[in-house]
């Protein structure tokens, strides 16, 4: 939101765009609930030259053009069951939630916390905090890393890996350690 534009402004150029109780009345308020467009270019050709957007193009010519591969992994056997089961109690949470709240903030954080639970069974059932997980439960995402990478590797390839759950990144390393795998994890705390 523009708040967040003001601020980053106020800490590089104080009194830039005034005060926050100004920018609010004169900029934010206008573009944010009243859909003023004519006022949102306004403030955009304002901050324009202050905000520079380059691409890997000038900046780092040497390197290779990005290479994405997208493979869809299906869940299997008791990972696939769990995340059935998380699915519909999640479903039926949040529409008991909307039917009594309406869609408020509080609901949302609802929403949003369900959809991270079925995040982290997909990406491996052990990240959910407190789940009980039954002996041999899958982890399609961990088992494909774990058959791909190694052989990605083998035919020279240099591979980066994102996830959003630090958790995951760890039972990555794990996996690559024990086949031997060379990596580096880079996470918030590196």
């Amino acid at each position: 939101h523009l708040g967040d534009l003001w601020s980053l402004f106020d800490l590089l150029m104080p009194g830039f765009l005034g005060d926050s109780r100004s920018f609010a009345r004169h900029w934010r308020k206008p573009i944010e609930v009243n859909r003023d467009g004519p006022r949102a270019r306004l403030l955009a050709a304002r901050v324009r030259p202050f905000i520079l957007r380059r691409l890997k193009t000038e900046v780092a010519t040497e390197l290779p053009p990005l290479t994405e591969l997208v493979r869809r992994v299906p869940l299997v056997g008791h990972q696939k069951q769990l995340y059935e089961s998380v699915r519909v109690a999640a479903d039926h949470m949040v529409r008991r939630i909307l039917a009594r709240d309406g869609f408020t903030p509080t609901s949302l954080i609802s929403v949003l916390d369900a959809m991270l639970k079925l995040r982290q069974v997909c990406c491996d059932p052990r990240l959910v905090p407190g789940l009980e997980l039954p002996a041999g439960m899958e982890s399609a995402k961990l088992d494909w890393i774990r058959e791909k990478v190694p052989e990605m590797i083998g035919q020279g390839r240099t591979i980066l890996v994102f996830s959003q759950f630090t958790g995951m990144l760890s039972l990555i390393e794990d996996a690559m350690l024990q086949a031997g795998v060379p990596l580096m994890k880079l996470t918030g705390e590196t």
